[in-house]
């Protein structure tokens, strides 16, 4: 396990859990906790081991976004600058990482809390917890790739709503809307979690890999493009040896073992 004091990181069993721990600002991030989710996700991609990312945060809060300490002192950073080198590499890294992300949103997700969540390819929830766009409430505008993301989830009517009001979105209200997969209750919640990522850990990693670089292009393409796309990633998919291991077990009627391989 790799510790910091402001960001947990372990890898067990093919799962890399990276935990935000700052639960006495909500999990709020700063330069250090940034560059630090950038180190990590790039390990997870180098390192074989990890077949599935596991994104939380310790205490009530999953991450309640910028810590606004950090940009208000006489010589703080321009907020743009910010954006450009602390949000925006998580957001390619996560979007570009070779393994599926699982955002466990443990508490409130807020500003661009919310917004890395959503980039992530998997996002459950506690039923307590919720999403808010705060960005309005403080005059500034939605980054982190929620301007991308949110209408493409749940559609500009509604994404513009949340992000104008900045009104609070509970995690149930989350699913109802499809801005994300599940809400668990509570007391089930790590329990189920656990179970998701463990899951994604076994399967195909280069099957779901591909699928993810499919899923990144879809939106940029017309239907021919993306069925050639999908041809190609076919191509790369039967080539691998998870692809040989999964008819194999289906043919002789067992589990398959996948390696990731």
């Amino acid at each position: 396990m790799s510790e910091t004091p402001s960001l947990h990181f372990s890898i067990e069993a093919g799962v890399a859990t990276i935990r935000f721990n700052r639960p006495q600002v909500f999990n709020s991030v700063n330069k250090d906790v940034a560059l630090a989710l950038q180190q990590h996700l790039r390990e997870c991609q180098q390192n074989p081991e990890v077949r599935a990312v596991l994104l939380t945060g310790t205490g009530k809060a999953f991450c309640a976004g910028q810590d606004l300490a950090e940009i208000t002192g006489p010589d703080s950073p321009e907020v743009a600058e910010i954006v450009e080198k602390h949000y925006n590499p998580i957001v390619e890294l996560i979007r570009a990482l070779d393994k599926p992300v699982v955002a466990a949103v443990n508490g409130v997700a807020a500003g661009a809390g919310a917004n890395l969540a959503l980039a992530c390819d998997v996002v459950v929830a506690k039923e307590s917890a919720s999403f808010i766009q705060a960005f309005s409430k403080i005059g500034l505008i939605p980054d982190s790739g929620g301007t991308y993301f949110l209408p493409r989830l749940i559609g500009m009517q509604r994404a513009s709503a949340l992000m104008l009001t900045g009104d609070k979105v509970s995690a149930t209200e989350a699913v109802q809307m499809g801005m994300i997969y599940k809400a668990f209750s509570d007391e089930v919640f790590d329990s189920e979690v656990a179970k998701l990522v463990q899951k994604l850990a076994a399967m195909p990693t280069k099957g779901l890999a591909y699928t993810k670089q499919l899923l990144n292009g879809t939106f940029g393409n017309n239907l021919t493009q993306q069925l050639r796309a999908e041809a190609d990633y076919q191509l790369r998919a039967g080539s691998t040896t998870d692809y040989k291991e999964g008819v194999s077990a289906f043919l002789e009627k067992r589990q398959p073992t996948f390696t990731g391989q």
